[in-house]
């Protein structure tokens, strides 16, 4: 699947020619949602304290002579334990000879192993946290008639995602004191609220009308809006650029109809509720702010230099009462 040695040589004409289709990192989300937490081990435990007993007010009038009214709080653990993932690219002693000078091929195969990476997370924490039955709050988007916990989906007319989020907000500080302070919206329910007629007439008269995330952030009375647009290709690895090209297939790694709002400090803290945490192990390796690590070394069996990539982490719930999953927001 690697370039080989006549796939690097290019003609005089064509070195100026090269087409290549890296996604942008900033697209990746689950860096974005949970914050990175290194830890010097593999696996430990974390203390989650009692919600209820941080919300009391039990202090009582006192007597002279007596004791103050006693107060406490109890808590519970939970535990980590990170995986560690990795992929590599070798690049063979031919192939290296025989590039032209306008290959870069040790930045090329970097950025490879950090797509694998990355993708992978957003795959992973797709697959675990954006879903029906696992935040503390699940409300569903209907096509009529909404009741009890259904909202009206956000691309019918009558639709009303301002005081939709407006309750939704109001409700989330009352169970968790904190305000929401995080959307991930799937690019479906993007595209309905970059149209919606609602946010159109608000911001009409405000920057020749046109629909940016900071806007609609601010029109939901939301800090940080993210758009899901983590895409994957689908289908057999083959060993020939024009025919794997022609078999594969492309989908967004998130669900398009669906959305989480949340909150998450922005930096972990002992006393702070949060969505979820990436616990990311520096005791393994060092790694960068998304806790990967990249290597370089020679294998003499294969005269090949490896450049590979590793990231040791858990992508972990820490507060269901964090997050209000908004299931099929558009239809």
């Amino acid at each position: 699947m690697n370039p080989g040695s006549p796939d690097v040589h290019i003609d005089g004409p064509l070195t100026n020619v090269s087409v290549a289709y890296f996604q942008d990192t900033s697209d990746f989300i689950a860096d974005k949602v949970f914050p990175s937490l290194p830890v010097d081990k593999r696996s430990d435990v974390f203390w989650k304290y009692s919600k209820a007993d941080w919300r009391r007010a039990d202090a009582q009038k006192r007597a002279p002579g007596t004791e103050s009214a006693g107060i406490g709080w109890s808590n519970q653990t939970d535990n980590f334990y990170a995986e560690v993932y990795a992929a590599h690219v070798d690049i063979d002693a031919q192939t290296r000879a025989n590039a032209d000078s306008n290959w870069n091929l040790d930045s090329d195969a970097t950025r490879l192993v950090t797509s694998h990476l990355l993708r992978g997370k957003d795959q992973q924490w797709a697959n675990e946290y954006f879903k029906s039955g696992v935040w503390g709050t699940e409300l569903t988007g209907v096509a009529s008639a909404p009741t009890g916990s259904q909202f009206l989906q956000w691309n019918q007319t009558a639709s009303d995602p301002l005081l939709n989020s407006t309750n939704w907000l109001t409700d989330f500080r009352l169970l968790t004191t904190k305000a929401i302070n995080f959307a991930v919206l799937g690019v479906d329910v993007w595209k309905a609220l970059k149209n919606h007629p609602a946010i159109l007439d608000r911001i009409k008269y405000t920057q020749k009308g046109v629909i940016t995330e900071e806007l609609v952030a601010e029109f939901l009375g939301i800090p940080k809006l993210y758009i899901a647009y983590s895409s994957q290709a689908n289908g057999p690895a083959i060993n020939d650029a024009k025919s794997q090209d022609a078999a594969a297939t492309y989908t967004w790694t998130i669900d398009t109809k669906s959305a989480l709002l949340g909150y998450a400090p922005s930096r972990p803290s002992l006393l702070e509720p949060s969505a979820g945490y990436t616990f990311n192990w520096r005791g393994y390796g060092a790694g960068n702010k998304s806790g990967l690590t990249m290597s370089s070394f020679y294998d003499p069996k294969i005269k090949a230099d490896r450049i590979e990539g590793e990231a040791a982490y858990d992508l972990k719930l820490v507060s269901r009462d964090c997050g209000v999953f908004l299931k099929n927001a558009v239809v």
